[in-house]
């Protein structure tokens, strides 16, 4: 099972819902699992563990997957996208002029302990000027990466530099945290008061805040963020 085999499925689901396809990814994996199982047992990975193998593939080709959802929308904005870890795995040195300003314009600065880059998927910035509008981390579930996008909007506001770029989470949310305004559960607490924007992309209803909104709202927030 390769990003390309789902990529193919995904746009039958788009053919079928249109712009409301994305609610409809969470059930898209679930049949993408069995064949990545069949896949995986033909050539199992060292550690005979399947379930570690899925969610290795999930998280990353969930990822590559907003990826493919967003590109067109936010590039139509004179806007550039790139993934976090062409940033992260890369001396600036072998970068472009481009990426390594936009590098340059991300990281955090820790004192003697260094310069470094937050854990984040994906990167919108503006090729004029190379400067960051807006962070993406993506995750199934919320679990401890919420808290960590937290983390990271409170680090790039403490500098002039990057105190401005927006932070966005991105999740499919399958245990429903986001979905309750009040009584807010620990996720839902940290995305409206420590994040910029979070979005849901399944067919749950949620109770939508300033801060939590379905995924069909990114790009008419995005252009605000610009604007």
């Amino acid at each position: 099972m390769k990003f390309k085999d789902l990529l193919n499925l995904y746009e039958n689901l788009k053919r079928q819902y249109g712009n409301e396809a994305y609610k409809h990814i969470s059930n898209l994996l679930k049949e993408v699992k069995l064949i990545h199982k069949r896949d995986w047992e033909i050539s199992p990975t060292p550690n005979k563990d399947h379930e570690q193998s899925w969610r290795a593939f999930k998280g990353k080709n969930l990822e590559k997957l907003i990826l493919h959802i967003i590109k067109d929308q936010v590039e139509s904005l004179g806007l550039k996208i790139v993934e976090g870890n062409a940033l992260e795995r890369k001396n600036s040195k072998n970068l472009s002029e481009e990426l390594s300003k936009v590098k340059r314009n991300l990281l955090i600065h820790y004192g003697e302990f260094g310069s470094h880059l937050p854990d984040v998927d994906l990167i919108i910035y503006s090729p004029e000027d190379c400067k960051v509008i807006a962070v993406i981390s993506s995750k199934v579930t919320l679990r401890e990466r919420i808290a960590q996008t937290g983390y990271w909007k409170i680090k790039l506001s403490q500098d002039p530099v990057t105190r401005n770029i927006k932070v966005v989470f991105i999740t499919l949310d399958e245990d429903g945290t986001l979905s309750i305004k009040k009584p807010a559960k620990k996720g839902r607490a940290i995305a409206e008061v420590d994040i910029d924007r979070s979005y849901v992309m399944n067919d749950i209803e949620i109770e939508e805040s300033n801060k939590v909104k379905k995924f069909d709202k990114f790009i008419d927030d995005l252009k605000s963020f610009v604007n």
